[in-house]
This record gives structure tokens, C-alpha cells and sequence, in this order.
């Protein structure tokens, strides 16, 4: 797409600036209450990490070697002071038992839907379907393909589904 305004636009990105920027323009997307900052986003996940491990029932101090980090370093990432990589959320994910999804849910609700309700909806069907036996979910499959209006879209999920 050659006109950036219309990109803009049709993302719904507004010009912001970030103090983890260097207060340097940039776009974003606006979340329900506005644009969450890095920073604030940042604090979210932390959060996130440190309840999800405490619901566990596991303290840092024995968490942090399944980590494969020490105490204060692993420590970082529960206050926010270092950021984790792709490949470290994945590894928190199958060490505490939650999805991507969860953890990106909490910083950014608003890539789930355009209200707070439709993306509380949309993450309520994602919980459902995860628990899913693996049979029940072809059967879904199948049906939302047959609810799903055009060709495209039901060769897609056909794709993803292996039907």
C-alpha cells in the first residue's frame, strides 16, 4: 500500500511518543483507555509473571534455577527492570503453564477486539477451546467452517486444521 495515510488509518494507529523512545514520534494503536506507554506495558507483565508464579506456589528463589537465572537476574523480569525475549516468554510459558496469549492479553486487550467486551468475549472462547478435547475441536473446526462465509476463510482454517 502506497499511501501511508490510508495504512494509518485503516489501523486505527494514532502518532504518539514514548519516554522508552526517546520521546521520538511513533504509531500506535489506542487500547481502551488509551496508549499504554513501553513502560506500562512493561509494569503489566511483570505483574502478570510474578502472580503467575506465586499462584504456582513457587517462590523465586526455587523458580529462578528452572529458569536457568539467578535470583536477582530472574528477579528483573518480575519488576520490570529487564525485558524478556520471544524465546524466554515461551520457556515461562511451559514452565508456569500459561499461553502466550494470556500474558499478551493483559498488556494489550485492545488487539482482541474493539471494546473491552468483545476482546473479554474473544478471550473467554479462546480459554474454552484450549480445553478442548482434540476430537471436539475438529467437530468445532468443521462447524465454523460451515458458519464462516467465504471460500478463503474456510480453506484457511481447513489449512490450519489439517481437514
Amino acid at each position: 500500500m502506497s499511501d501511508l495515510s490510508s495504512y494509518k488509518n485503516a489501523r486505527g494507529l494514532v502518532e504518539t511518543t514514548d519516554p522508552e523512545n526517546d520521546d521520538k514520534p511513533l504509531f500506535r494503536r489506542p487500547g481502551f483507555d488509551g496508549v499504554r506507554t513501553f513502560g506500562e506495558m512493561d509494569d503489566i507483565i511483570a505483574a502478570f509473571l510474578k502472580q503467575s508464579r506465586e499462584d504456582q506456589g513457587i517462590s523465586r528463589a526455587e523458580f529462578a534455577p528452572l529458569v536457568g537465572l539467578s535470583i536477582p537476574v530472574y528477579g528483573r523480569y518480575e519488576r520490570a527492570f529487564s525485558r524478556m525475549t520471544v524465546t524466554r516468554m515461551i520457556h515461562l510459558c511451559e514452565l508456569l503453564g500459561f499461553m502466550p496469549i494470556d500474558i499478551l492479553f493483559e498488556a494489550a486487550p485492545h488487539l482482541w477486539g474493539r471494546t473491552q467486551e468483545e476482546a473479554e468475549d474473544r478471550r473467554t472462547l479462546t480459554k474454552l477451546i484450549e480445553r478442548l478435547p482434540h476430537d471436539t475441536m475438529r467437530d468445532l473446526i468443521r462447524l465454523l467452517q460451515r458458519m464462516t462465509p467465504g471460500e478463503k476463510t474456510a480453506d484457511a482454517v481447513a489449512s490450519i486444521a489439517g481437514a
